[in-house]
């Protein structure tokens, strides 16, 4: 009994101890996880660490680093990061559970926690880029909450002192916009970049004057006021010059005490620029032209990857992750030709005026030659809308034609015309016998003539026959380009104004060109540039018949060797044409016009049309520039 009594009596005060040990465990917060102020260190630490990742994802290094125990060090590195990958988006996502860390002790005697994340940076261009991290937190903050404990292994687990994260990206190689020939139309090129030195500028009107004389739209007045405002020491950027321009001016701009230049390489186009466009210096992307609709394909695959970099020197020291590329871009190849588009060009430039020459192949629709001025300004020769004026007297009298007139039929040709109290008039109000015939009235170019007839249309009549050339469709050039437009007839004298190229109709010079490769081949055949590119060409739903083919010939080689496009008399190649003056309403309400020519050259596989613009006429300014162009060609 003694035995039983002493060991029911032994086991009392060690079930009382370990009770009460229970309660007070519990009462601190060790058999629950927690500290003395009730909160779970577990999640005290993730709520430490998403507030700091909140602020990082937000933009805000400074905001995140006073999160930390070392708030210099941590914004410093956090804006380097930003800086150098450039990121588009930062998210932060939990990645396990909170954990012990080992050896790091809190202030208040606490475990420090590990908390585990993955960060994923959205690289532009390239996507997402991610890998796993941690950040070590201790209680303490001066907030009350838990404070990161600063460390550049938090940013990359790789990440050491004084380094940080780096996107490198290298351009592929931009791939060069081709002529048929597969000569190069845009690829790399020398220029020189001037700029000024105002320490050594002496003489500032000499050099404005030299600056001027360049004609590149230099704001002389605005550059002094930059140089004014500049250091004595401190480059002032002036302009950059292709090489020709620059060995133009070289003499003249070295003579002036001041003047820096630096020759360097550039991408350039080297013909066709309003067509084939051009590439941003700075991003070397296409911003204009061929080059912009083609920019993916022309500059190929970047190469790209993020390293550690030393902060100091900027010297890569490890790569962290490369993305495949590197890779060249792919050419354009156009149906360009070298030596029409350089007759083109030089033949527009003698003319000095703003304007646009389009060549065609008629048996192929290729587009031999799109020449623009100024040359660096607006593709009109492809996108531009205007009045064809007579030119298209062509599709007009195609319609009659297809409606059983001949060309010996008589037209007449008065002095004047009145639809609906409305008069209509001949350049300079000439008038012909009453017994002019329509071939006659077409060279001579009379609208008197056609006006007189119009009850032989239908209001729709021209928009049906302009169908016949492709107007109005959509073209598959393989470019950006205007197809013209033949609208219905609203009333009389809109149908008056459309007989003669006016009113609602509009072309482009490239659609003009067509017009006279249509009657030069006989069948529509839409133009083409990008044969790779421009998918399945337009096909005319109707056609002319062949006795309208023949008349119309036969009237436009009247126009050159009887008519108003006599300035094409002595080119070779058998020349046939048809002049325009197409009149328009300038921005300040003056009446003014544009000068057109187009045809073809009967012995040879060639379409043209060439217009300039306010100011002149079809006949005695566009045909002298026609001829010039067509001299030219190779034969």
């Amino acid at each position: 009994m003694t035995h039983r009594t002493h060991s029911r009596g032994g086991r009392r005060p060690l079930l009382l101890s370990v009770s009460l040990l229970v309660v007070l465990l519990a009462a601190t917060g060790v058999v629950l996880g927690l500290r003395g102020d009730g909160t779970d260190p577990d999640e005290a630490a993730r709520a430490g660490a998403q507030r700091f990742l909140d602020a990082w994802a937000a933009g805000e290094p400074e905001r995140a680093a006073a999160y930390t125990d070392d708030p210099e060090a941590a914004r410093s590195l956090l804006e380097s990061v930003a800086t150098h990958l450039r990121a588009e988006d930062v998210e932060f996502a939990p990645a396990g559970p909170v954990t012990a860390a080992d050896g790091e002790d809190g202030a208040d005697g606490a475990d420090a926690r590990t908390v585990p994340f993955t960060a994923t940076f959205t690289l532009p261009g390239l996507g997402d880029w991610s890998y796993a991290s941690e950040a070590v937190l201790r209680p303490g903050g001066a907030d009350g909450g838990w404070q990161v404990a600063w460390r550049p292994a938090l940013v990359h687990p790789e990440l050491g002192e004084e380094q940080t994260l780096v996107l490198n990206q290298g351009r592929g190689e931009r791939a060069p916009v081709l002529a048929a020939d597969g000569s190069e139309l845009a690829g790399p090129g020398t220029v020189w970049e001037v700029s000024i030195w105002p320490g050594r500028l002496t003489d500032r009107d000499a050099a404005w004057a030299a600056l001027d004389a360049l004609d590149a739209g230099i704001d002389t007045d605005a550059l002094a006021g930059r140089v004014a405002a500049a250091g004595e020491d401190e480059a002032v950027p002036v302009v950059t010059l292709r090489e020709a321009a620059f060995g133009e001016h070289a003499e003249r701009l070295r003579a002036v005490p001041g003047l820096q230049f630096a020759e360097g390489t550039r991408q350039l186009t080297h013909a066709a620029r309003a067509v084939v466009g051009a590439v941003d210096p700075g991003s070397g992307a296409g911003v204009s032209g061929l080059e912009e609709r083609y920019d993916e394909r022309l500059a190929g695959t970047a190469s790209a990857a993020v390293v550690i970099a030393d902060r100091a020197s900027g010297a890569a020291v490890e790569t962290l992750h490369a993305w495949e590329g590197g890779e060249p871009g792919e050419p354009v190849v156009t149906t360009l030709d070298p030596a029409a588009q350089r007759a083109a060009e030089e033949a527009l430039a003698d003319a000095g005026r703003e304007g646009a020459i389009v060549a065609l192949r008629p048996s192929t629709g290729e587009v031999l030659a799109a020449a623009d001025w100024p040359a660096d300004g607006f593709s009109r020769s492809l996108s531009g809308q205007l009045a064809p004026g007579s030119t298209f007297k062509v599709v007009t009298a195609a319609a009659l034609l297809e409606g059983g007139m001949t060309p010996q039929d008589v037209v007449g040709c008065p002095r004047y015309v009145t639809v609906n109290g409305f008069t209509y008039e001949n350049q300079d109000e000439f008038e012909l016998a009453p017994d002019t015939t329509l071939r006659e009235a077409f060279a001579a170019s009379c609208n008197t003539a056609l006006i007189e007839h119009r009850d032989r249309f239908a209001d729709d009549t021209l928009h049906t026959t302009a169908q016949a050339f492709g107007i109005g469709a959509e073209w598959r050039v393989g470019a950006a380009t205007f197809d013209g437009g033949v609208p219905v007839a609203g009333d009389e004298n809109e149908l008056a104004a459309s007989l003669i190229g006016q009113g609602r109709v509009q072309t482009s010079p490239l659609v003009m060109a067509s017009v006279a490769a249509t009657v030069a081949d006989g069948t529509f055949r839409q133009p083409v540039l990008v044969p790779d590119a421009a998918g399945a060409p337009h096909e005319a739903p109707t056609t002319l018949a062949p006795a309208t083919v023949e008349a119309l010939r036969s009237m436009m080689r009247a126009t050159v060797t009887e008519g108003s496009a006599s300035a094409l008399a002595g080119v070779p190649g058998l020349p046939h044409g048809k002049t325009g003056t197409a009149e328009f309403e300038t921005a300040d309400g003056e009446l003014s016009t544009n000068a057109w020519i187009i045809g073809y050259l009967g012995e040879r596989d060639v379409a043209f049309a060439v217009v300039l613009e306010d100011g002149g006429s079809g006949g005695r300014d566009a045909g002298p520039v026609a001829a010039a162009f067509l001299t030219a060609l190779e034969p």
